[in-house]
């Protein structure tokens, strides 16, 4: 299978307002892409259309090969859209029987989600009693039950302080490498996303706006790069006789390059004798980058 998900001219229209506007969306197994939008741009709706809780309007979708909404592709796939429905009166492994039972999977699976999202000590405590981050933890726990291929996530750090927001990335991150899980998360905030994913879907009003790599979304952009070495005026007059504008800051030299040209620059400071600690892509150029692409929409 190339792609988890794939759609060509996806469209939903709610009266004369085009919510989804031709979209093609082209997912990798195994990857962890982030849907990325301001409020309002479609993700939501197009989570909905993913899970066959909509109907297009027109255009094609294939969800791990079979249309949204076919049960063979349903079963295979696990959605948090953002707070989980939880029964607070229930403990927290009697909400995940009560999902074992309707999907049908063997009891077994309940010590196996509860390991990986971490509750295992908690689980016969009543969710009431539970903190946020606790609840969006069973929530995954729901949504991992039955050894899903595609995992579907909106929102899933809303409302998380920052501790919750810490143990949610470091469990999303580890799915695709323990489990093989294509992770599909949609969120409004650049940052998030950028700590989590290494693929972009990027939307705005309903339209797609970039997709691919998140080091392709500055590759070819010159963005300033911070080069922490052993000697920053050494580097920086390296980078002048290569005609690359660069300044030195305290331990640090910052150059005007585009990210494809990071490997090629770090060889350069290599080989003529200076040691590299630490190369940092400058947050500020991705961002940029990002509410380009909105303004351009």
């Amino acid at each position: 299978m190339e792609y988890a998900v794939c759609s060509d001219g996806m469209t939903k229209k709610y009266g004369n307002r085009t919510v989804v506007d031709n979209l093609g969306l082209r997912v990798h197994p195994g990857h962890i892409t982030g849907f990325l939008g301001p409020n309002g741009a479609g993700k939501t709706t197009t989570i909905s259309l993913l899970l066959g809780l909509l109907r297009l309007d027109s255009g094609i979708c294939e969800v791990l090969g079979y249309p949204p909404g076919d049960h063979r592709g349903l079963k295979q796939i696990g959605a948090l859209v953002e707070s989980p429905s939880l029964y607070d009166h229930l403990t927290g492994i009697e909400n995940l029987e009560i999902t074992r039972l309707m999907r049908g999977v063997p009891k077994s699976d309940l010590g196996r989600v509860l390991s990986i999202v971490g509750l295992t000590q908690d689980a016969k405590r009543p969710v009431r009693t539970y903190s946020l981050g606790m609840k969006q933890r069973l929530g995954m726990a729901l949504a991992l039950m039955g050894e899903p291929r595609l995992l579907i996530l909106d929102e899933p750090l809303n409302g998380l302080d920052p501790a919750g927001i810490l143990e949610m990335r470091e469990l999303i991150r580890e799915l695709p490498k323990k489990d093989g899980i294509t992770v599909f998360l949609s969120s409004h905030i650049l940052a998030e996303v950028e700590q989590i994913a290494t693929d972009l879907v990027i939307i705005h009003h309903g339209k797609l706006r970039y997709q691919g790599s998140i080091d392709g979304l500055v590759a070819h952009e010159d963005s300033e790069v911070a080069f922490r070495v052993n000697d920053p005026k050494m580097a920086c007059e390296l980078f002048s006789k290569s005609s690359i504008t660069a300044r030195v800051e305290p331990e640090i030299v910052i150059a005007c390059i585009p990210h494809i040209e990071i490997p090629m620059a770090n060889s350069m400071l290599v080989h003529n004798g200076i040691s590299v600690y630490e190369i940092t892509p400058s947050q500020k150029n991705l961002e940029s980058r990002f509410l380009a692409l909105l303004e351009d929409a």
